[in-house]
């Protein structure tokens, strides 16, 4: 006879027949902002998520068509304790026009993009524009960005064609950029990059590089799967998914990669987080899984009250999984947003 375990395993693994994992949904309540598509970005402050993006402004032409006339930034926070968001005064509007990354440093929010380069204090409620650099001049817009505790890293990134090697780490406690020495890799629109406590792991294509911020060296590592566009710390592998149900993970200590189960049919990791003991991710026709270590499988959990177009950002909170964005409406340029809490069984 199956033990309940090993039927559980079975299920995650073929994906037949297996019933959504317990856990609880909760819908959140309206945000004060609708930031446009590819223009937001979203931190855990350990107490709440901070939501900065751009709004695209619209009007109509003499045919009831809408055409842009500019954006705006906009900033909302959103406190789990007290289920409500409360609307942030946003900087100043910014030039960039491209995707935004930004990272927690344990008082500022760090806001990184083409164009766009600013720190917001929620303590003070202030926003400040962060010091622009020559190493900035021809490339502003890097990608796979990181916090290492003590630096802001990005690697890579590039529009219009543009492919780019390069890579810079600013220090709030200096309020200067610095330039990484040249890393062994080749020019890449989109890398990803994670933090694991002591390197910083860049994956641009099939080539992997680690650099190490004591000794101001990179290393190569061994040939990457193609992997797509999430990259997560999972304690002591580096998880990969994407917009497929593939999933593949990196162990730096032994310098192997290995694919993981495939998630499970209608689940796809467009989200994904380490919540201390399980890989959740959430995306595609049938809403999200987690990835029980110990049994190498993907437990199926519901989708929720989330549209699967929902065009998202995310954070985790130490007990939940908060996944909020925006939805495409038949207007162009007007975004409908949304989101929802996930807390997993303990």
């Amino acid at each position: 006879m199956f033990t309940h375990k090993l039927a559980l395993t079975l299920l995650a693994l073929t994906g037949v027949g297996a019933s959504a994992q317990p856990g609880t949904w909760q819908r959140l309540p309206a945000a004060p902002i609708s930031p446009e598509f590819n223009a937001r970005t979203s931190v855990w402050t350990g107490k709440q998520m901070l939501v900065f993006g751009r709004d695209q402004l619209t009007a109509l032409d003499a045919h009831g068509d809408p055409y842009a006339t500019g954006r705006v930034n906009v900033a909302a926070a959103y406190d789990p304790a007290s289920a409500s968001w409360r609307q942030l005064h946003p900087p100043e509007q910014t030039s960039g026009f491209m995707d935004l990354a930004s990272v927690w440093t344990g008082r500022e929010m760090l806001v990184w993009g083409q164009g766009t380069r600013l720190a917001y204090d929620p303590r003070a409620d202030r926003w400040r524009q962060l010091p622009s650099s020559r190493l900035l001049r021809t490339h502003d817009g890097f990608a796979a960005v990181v916090w290492t505790g003590k630096e802001m890293l990005g690697w890579g990134g590039g529009c219009c064609g543009d492919s780019f090697s390069d890579g810079v780490a600013y220090s709030p406690a200096s309020n200067r950029w610095r330039a990484l020495p040249r890393a062994p890799l080749a020019g890449n629109r989109h890398p990803l990059g994670v933090w694991t406590g002591k390197d910083y792991i860049v994956v641009a294509g099939t080539r992997a590089a680690a650099y190490s911020p004591t000794r101001n060296v990179w290393r190569v590592l061994s040939a990457a799967p193609a992997v797509e566009q999430n990259a997560v710390w999972a304690g002591w592998d580096v998880v990969f998914t994407g917009t497929s149900r593939r999933a593949f993970a990196y162990r730096p200590a032994t310098n192997r990669w290995r694919p993981l189960p495939l998630l499970p049919a209608g689940r796809a990791g467009h989200v994904a987080v380490w919540d201390g003991r399980r890989l959740l991710v959430w995306g595609g026709r049938r809403g999200g899984a987690s990835l029980d270590v110990r049994l190498n499988a993907w437990l199926p959990f519901a989708r929720g009250p989330l549209p699967a177009a929902l065009e998202s950002t995310s954070a985790w909170t130490g007990s939940a999984l908060l996944v909020w964005g925006g939805v495409p409406t038949k207007t162009w340029g007007t975004y409908r947003e949304t989101g929802a809490a996930y807390m997993p069984p303990r």
